[in-house]
This record gives structure tokens, sequence and C-alpha cells, in this order.
């Protein structure tokens, strides 16, 4: 099994999927030891100093005045966990809270928290037993962290509440930590704190996010290369010398990947015979400019993630050498500073950025898709694509499903971070609800896939129905592999559910890319 190895410098998205999706074992690297243990003398210094510190000897939030003595400080590391652990709802999916467990051993490990390497070792050790905290939807303001969900995933580590074994069972944390060996932990100074002060949740979300939607704006491209030829609409408007001339490079890219999808096409260019167009309709010739956008737009989300990852987000944080400017916290050649690291809005703002421009491009294909089905714009096609029209619905309802799914993407579109609303007796008086849009995002990407799926039936089947003309090579390897997976054209009494079923399943599993691509080469 392949093995992620977390050092003091930051991980990569592939690592962060590696574990989350795909149960890769965890490590720590010696620097990372060693890091772990020069932050904690710095803390170990500080707590048995008179003075308060925030985070080692002092409450939280709101309650931040207040000096803990040294009897108190297990007992208030311990009860913020308890405390925090108020999160609602239905459980929040396993992938995305081995993301956040990751994540935040990973800025733990940068030797900026004050955790002890121990901690950080019983974080590995429950990665790797495939033990998953219940983590609940509702709880983050996406400021002071994902507070609510990492404060289940900490209550894990002290073996209380629930969690889910690598079967998927749900037991008492404490009797899968006592099977596989693992001890519960008891938190030290500060490092309750350290291990809910995190934009963890977020950022794991808006990882997968974008490794879904890199092949989803791929698939998007060549669903609209396959409806520009089952329309028999030019692909003129594809040429590279139109969009050089404005030079977005997602628009180029996506240009370029329908040109190959239709390269060798007999389909194309048919737009001035018994119906003459001067032009396709704006939903056939603008794809690469919609689908570039939403690249151009994944290619800043993608650098705020790389940035994000790059960060170590905690309040406060270990720093070495000096005095602390707000609290004079210093000790062993190191201090301890508090900050605002931990609001989300970078990472909220993009979260919501792709759920306008998935919005917009399921939009787009679900244009494309109502034209293949409207005889009076299909340009000779029979209505909803049926064998025999009026017996037959054809993919009437196929439409009505992507529309529904098209409007509930349009309210998921509404910026989550255009809100706030004070919490911690106004002390947070300003919070970016970044969980609350990397939830709605995954529900978008989820809608995006099974639109594009819809596209993908309807596009197959309305070339199909062009008898006489030779689609391009590409487009009949993505047929193929299509019917090889269970998407077939509708027959007499032919049940649509499995089909779109298995459209929805090849779309996400990047089916239509590969088979293109067998043909083509790598698309952009």
């Amino acid at each position: 099994m392949h093995t992620v190895v977390v050092g003091t410098t930051s991980v990569t998205a592939s690592d962060v999927l590696a574990v989350a999706r795909d149960g890769a074992r965890v490590e720590l690297s010696e620097d990372a030891r060693e890091a772990l243990a020069a932050a904690r003398r710095t803390v170990d210094a500080l707590a048995a100093k008179p003075e308060p510190v925030y985070g080692v000897s002092t409450g939280f939030g709101a309650l931040a005045t207040r000096h803990i003595g040294p009897e108190l400080r297990t007992r208030l590391q311990r009860n913020i966990v308890r405390s925090h652990a108020a999160g609602m709802g239905p459980r929040v999916e396993r992938e995305v809270v081995r993301a956040l467990m990751f994540l935040r051993l990973k800025t733990v490990c940068s030797g900026h928290t004050g955790v002890r390497p121990e901690v950080a070792q019983t974080m590995a050790d429950l990665l790797n037993a495939g033990i998953t905290p219940v983590v609940h939807e509702y709880g983050s303001l996406g400021c002071s962290g994902d507070l609510a969900p990492l404060s289940h995933c900490a209550l894990t580590l002290m073996g209380e509440g629930e969690a889910e074994d690598a079967e998927g069972v749900v037991r008492p944390a404490a009797e899968l930590l006592a099977a596989h060996g693992i001890d519960p932990v008891e938190l030290r100074e500060k490092e309750g704190l350290a291990l809910l002060n995190g934009t963890d949740g977020m950022l794991g979300m808006l990882l997968m996010a974008l490794a879904d939607l890199e092949v989803l704006y791929k698939t998007a491209d060549v669903t609209a290369a396959l409806s520009l030829e089952a329309l028999l609409g030019t692909d003129r408007v594809l040429a590279p010398e139109l969009h050089a001339i404005r030079p977005h490079p997602g628009q180029a890219a996506s240009a370029a990947n329908m040109l190959a999808v239709l390269r060798g096409s007999e389909l194309t260019g048919h737009h001035q015979d018994d119906a003459p167009r001067v032009q396709d309709a704006y939903s056939v010739r603008c794809a690469p400019q919609v689908a570039g956008a939403g690249r151009d737009t994944l290619a800043h989300a993608r650098l705020v993630a790389e940035r994000e990852l790059a960060a170590a987000v905690d309040n406060p944080v270990v720093l070495p050498g000096g005095t602390s400017r707000s609290s004079g916290a210093e000790s062993g050649g190191g201090r301890v500073e508090s900050n605002g690291n931990f609001h989300g809005a970078p990472v909220a703002y993009v979260l919501d950025f792709l759920a306008i421009a998935v919005a917009d491009l399921a939009s787009i294909a679900e244009r494309r898709t109502d034209r293949l089905l409207d005889k009076n714009r299909s340009h000779g096609l029979p209505p909803f694509l049926a064998d025999d029209p009026g017996v037959d619905s054809g993919l009437m309802i196929a439409q009505y499903t992507q529309a529904a799914l098209v409007s509930e993407l349009k309210r998921l579109a509404v910026p989550a971070s255009a809100d706030s609303i004070p919490s911690s007796a106004m002390q947070e008086d300003h919070v970016s609800m970044g969980w609350s849009a990397a939830r709605k995002l995954r529900t978008a990407v989820d809608n995006l896939a099974r639109v594009l799926a819809v596209e993908l039936y309807a596009a197959t089947r309305a070339i199909e129905l062009r008898e006489g003309l030779t689609p391009a090579p590409a487009s009949r390897a993505a047929i193929d592999a299509a019917r090889a997976a269970g998407v077939g054209g509708p027959g007499p009494d032919r049940h649509l559910a499995p089909d779109l079923a298995a459209a929805d399943a090849f779309v996400r599993s990047g089916g239509a890319v590969a088979a293109v691509e067998s043909v083509t080469g790598p698309l952009a």
C-alpha cells in the first residue's frame, strides 16, 4: 500500500487524495518529530511561567481573559474538545473526515502548534487503522477553524464519542482504539485548541472537488463536441486562431479538446444544408468560452489550495525566537503568537467561485440537450430521440431531470461566503462560512456529473440516428465505450433509469475521456 510521509513542509494534493480516498498509510518523518518536540519544549516552558499565555494557560474565545492554573489545564483541554463537539445532522462522508484528519496532522507536524509527538503519532495511528470519527454536517462557521468537525475528530483521539471502523460499522471510539492497541491521549496545555483550529475540512473538500472537476471539465468538452456533431454544427468556430485573439487559456484548451474529438467527422459542417444556419446557437458555439472560463476558475482555485496546503493554520502559533508582541510570551528560544490565520475567507471564496462555474457549465449542457430533443431545432432528429414518437417518449423526462438538477445548481451557486453570523459573544464577529461553501460545492459537483451524463446519453443516441454519416473516430470510441458500460439507446419498452445510472457512473469514472484519449491522445 502507498505510504505518505508527513514532514514539516507541505504535503501535496495527491497525498491528501491518497489518504482520504485510497486509504494510504501515513508515517511521520524524523524532521517532523524533531519539530514537534522543539515546539513542545517552548509550550512547556511557557506553561511553567506565572504569566498567562493564550491557549496555554487561559480560557478560549470570549473567555480568554481567565487565567487557568496548572491543576485545571488538563481538564481545560479535555473540556474544550467535549464542548466544541457540538455538530448535528447527517454524518459527513468518510473521505471528507479522513482528509480533515490528515490535514490537521499535516499542520501539527509543521512544528508551529506545540502538540507533543505522541499525539501526532496517535493521529497517524487512527488513519492507518481505518478508524474514522463520526462528524456531522452542521457546526462549522469556517472561522477559528472547522471547530465542531475537528472537535469530533479530537474526541476520538481521547477515546470518546463514536467512530466508524474500516468496514463502516459505527462503534464507541474506546472499543475501536482498544481493538487496535491504540492508547487514548490525555491532552495537555494547548493541545486541545491546536487540534480544533484549522481550515482542514473546507480545504480537504476543495482538493477533492478540484480532482473531480478536472475529469468533469474534460468530459464537458467531450459531450459538447458530441452535441455539436449530432446537431450537424460547424467546427470552424473552434479554430485556434479564433481563440488566440481572446487569450484566455481555459477557452483555448476547451476549444482544442472539442476540435480533437471532432477531427475526421462527416457530421460537422452541414449547417448550410436543408435548413441553412448562419451560426450555431450559443449553447453550441460558445461552449469553449463557458467551459474555458470555468477552467480558469479551477486554475485560480488550485493556486489557493496549494497556498493553503503550504500553511500552518493554528491560533496561537509557536514561532522561533523573540518575544510575543501580544502577550510577551517567550521562552526557550521560541514564542507563542496570536493571529487570525484560521479565517477561512481565501478558501471560502474559491469554493463559491467554483459553485458558480459548475452551475453555468451544467446550464449550457442542459440547453444543448434540450436542442437535441426538440424536432424544431434538432435539424432532422426525431422528437425526443424516440424510437416511435408518441408511443415512446424517448428522453423527454431525462431532460426534465436535467432541468431539476440545473435549477438546484443555481440555488447552490448563491455564495455562502457572503454571509456572516457573529459568534462567541461577538469575539468572533466575522466568519467565512467556508465549510458551508464546501458542503454545497460537493452537491454541485455530484449534480454536474448527472447533467453531463444525460447530455452524453442524448448526444450519443442522436449521432447514431444520423444514418449515412460517419462520426469522428474519437466520437465513435466514446459511443462504443458508453454502450459497453451499459449506456444504451432507448428501445421499445426500455426502462431509462438503469441507462442513466450507467451513464452517471461512466461519466464519474472518466470513461468518456479515456475513450476519446485512446484516439486523440491526452486532452488538455
